[in-house]
């Protein structure tokens, strides 16, 4: 069978990556942790444990989910609370009904996406998070609120919106005091035009060659809309390295199975994951799908995940408490390149099929 590294190295010399690096662990324990190739195909520097990657659509759960949720647990907001009653929805009358609920389990209407940068990079930059606000407002459902399940970046920047409301400060900073830094995580945002404090000496892999801003991105996000409001967004602006992601989902799995001394709060999060019939996303998390799904064969049903486009990606199996963390750098220099697609499953395959000779005592992947 090949072997983890070999499979590691073949998507570097394949072109399915330039780096990466891929974190493994059972029971709360770390089994596998290792990193493969270059920060960017024009570089010779080479991706160690310790890189930070633009995390991308993981934003979404490590982020922003888990800000709600405390919110939630705080009683400072509630699921099923409409947006009418925290947001100005004077005007926009099709949107005072959604509830929070409906935006963290994407059936709140919105569209999966629109381009608002092109009109944003047009402003002055202390004008554009409002103004993009004002946009997302306007931007007509695509579906009654409930009805469908649309994957959405739009719902989870209203999110963000909502989590600044309530607590009076950006999304960074409320997840920097509640979450990240009371459990000394490597996960940070970096807003646009501030100072970047103790930040000087991480390495950050290459993304792609932006067309429209002329650069290869190295440390500022990816995600069009999220540079143009200024860096963090609900949908996107989240770095971190593969070890800061992975206990990070530790401590939402211990969470979960009730452990209430820690910083996640697991109660909420236990309602969060509950499933609706007939829908795959659970509020924050995605869940395997039935035919194809990037989660491979392996994981359960019950298994909680997500992607982003950068080309990073987790998956977790709370039966077990396994967690696998991949993160690359896929879309350098350009986003055409899909290859993973196709890798993600196979890497996730192997990675379980070597759990069935190591026992539960703790042994390392071979």
């Amino acid at each position: 069978m090949t072997s983890i590294d070999e499979f590691m190295a073949t998507g570097v010399s394949q072109g399915v990556f330039p780096g990466g690096v891929l974190w493994v662990a059972r029971k709360h324990r770390t089994v596998f942790h290792r990193a493969y190739g270059r920060l960017s195909l024009l570089s010779s520097v080479p991706v160690t444990r310790d890189t930070c990657f633009d995390l991308a659509s993981l934003t979404k759960p490590l982020a922003t989910t888990l800000a709600v949720a405390e919110l939630v647990q705080s009683g400072a907001l509630f699921p099923a609370q409409p947006l009418g009653e925290i947001l100005d929805c004077r005007g926009y009358e099709d949107k005072k009904n959604i509830c929070i609920d409906q935006l963290l389990r994407h059936t709140g209407g919105f569209p999966a996406h629109r381009p608002f940068y092109q009109t944003l990079v047009n402003l002055p930059w202390e004008m554009r998070r409002k103004h993009l606000r004002n946009l997302i407002m306007a931007e007509p459902l695509v579906a009654p609120p409930g009805t469908r399940q649309i994957y959405s970046d739009l719902g989870y920047m209203v999110l963000s919106w909502i989590v600044e409301k309530t607590t009076a400060m950006p999304l960074d900073r409320f997840m920097g005091q509640t979450i990240f830094s009371p459990l000394n995580l490597d996960l940070f945002f970096r807003p646009l035009g501030k100072k970047q404090v103790n930040q000087g000496r991480r390495q950050f892999a290459a993304t792609e060659n932006c067309p429209w801003r002329g650069r290869i991105l190295s440390g500022e996000v990816h995600d069009d809309n999220a540079w143009a409001a200024g860096g963090v967004e609900g949908h996107a602006g989240l770095f971190g390295t593969a070890q800061a992601v992975g206990t990070l989902l530790g401590h939402v799995l211990e969470a979960i199975h009730g452990d209430r001394t820690g910083r996640i709060p697991g109660k909420v999060l236990g309602q969060f994951i509950k499933k609706e019939p007939g829908r795959e996303r659970v509020a924050g998390f995605d869940t395997p799908s039935l035919a194809g799904s990037s989660a491979g064969r392996y994981f359960s049903v019950n298994a909680l995940g997500h992607l982003g486009f950068t080309g990073t990606s987790f998956w977790m199996e709370p039966c077990s408490s396994t967690v696998l963390v991949l993160l690359t750098n896929r879309v350098n220099p350009s986003r055409d390149n899909l290859k993973i697609r196709q890798f993600r499953p196979r890497l996730h395959d192997l990675v379980m099929e070597k759990w069935k000779g190591v026992s539960d005592g703790g042994a390392e992947i071979p």
